[in-house]
């Protein structure tokens, strides 16, 4: 226990003296980039840190039957929803594993998540602790930006990019340096690095991928989905590949 308490008050001094890096104007570019991403994973800690003193097993008291994963302020009806900030039923950073009991969840779903993790550390993680959470027969409903689509408009003018401009950075500081598409393409690979609103894109995905990383975990079976409003964000479909995969 004071181990714990040392570590998490070394932490938090951390994080302070970040913020004031930050604040310092004479910090560089390159440092103020990277110490964005450390203050980034110190708030995670510490959501998932006081979260686990609860649950020092790693798993939750309990059994949902519908979980969502990372949904952020998508919420479904019916559906318990895990994620590293708030809004969410629990507050649990899943690159450290899934908090549910073996063999008890008939539905997990996750859209727009899977390429904010690193692969392949975190994502065959996410795939396994899937597999394992999930009872016999149940699905794993997975949808991500279709890398796919994106490559296949390439090459082309920006002028063939606006549809895709306007759906996704029409509200985004970044419009004005998309100047070209393959700016489009880093954008969507990438996502925003600079900008702390935003959580880059760590991984690219179409559907080969998809398939191969949930058959590596153990799943019989992992076919296109067909898009759900009910369940799915409609804002999500365009450009976008969703996959079930069945335990």
């Amino acid at each position: 226990m004071n181990d714990h308490i040392t570590n998490s008050t070394s932490i938090d001094r951390l994080g302070e003296q970040i913020t004031a890096l930050l604040a310092d104007p004479a910090t560089t570019h390159g440092l103020a980039r990277t110490l964005r991403a450390a203050a980034k994973e110190i708030e995670l800690s510490r959501y998932h840190r006081a979260i686990q003193k609860a649950f020092p097993s790693g798993r939750i008291d309990a059994a949902p039957k519908n979980v969502q994963v990372g949904g952020g302020a998508h919420r479904i009806d019916g559906f318990f929803n895990i994620d590293a900030v708030p809004p969410a039923d629990l507050l649990w950073d899943v690159r450290e594993g899934l908090p549910l009991q073996d063999n008890t969840v008939e539905v997990l779903f996750s859209e727009h998540f899977l390429e904010h993790i690193d692969y392949p550390i975190s994502a065959k993680q996410y795939a396994r602790e899937a597999h394992r959470v999930l009872a016999p027969g149940g699905q794993l409903i997975t949808g991500v930006p279709d890398a796919a689509f994106i490559l296949s408009q390439y090459p082309t003018g920006p002028e063939q990019a606006e549809e895709m401009v306007n759906r996704w950075y029409a509200k985004r500081n970044c419009r004005q340096d998309i100047n070209t598409y393959l700016d489009l393409i880093n954008y969507v690979f990438r996502d925003q690095d600079d900008d702390p609103t935003y959580t880059p894109h760590l991984w690219a995905y179409d559907l080969d991928k998809l398939r191969q990383l949930f058959a590596e975990a153990g799943f019989k079976a992992v076919e296109p989905w067909s898009f759900d409003p009910a369940l799915a964000n409609p804002k999500r479909e365009w450009a976008s590949i969703y996959v079930v995969a069945t335990r």
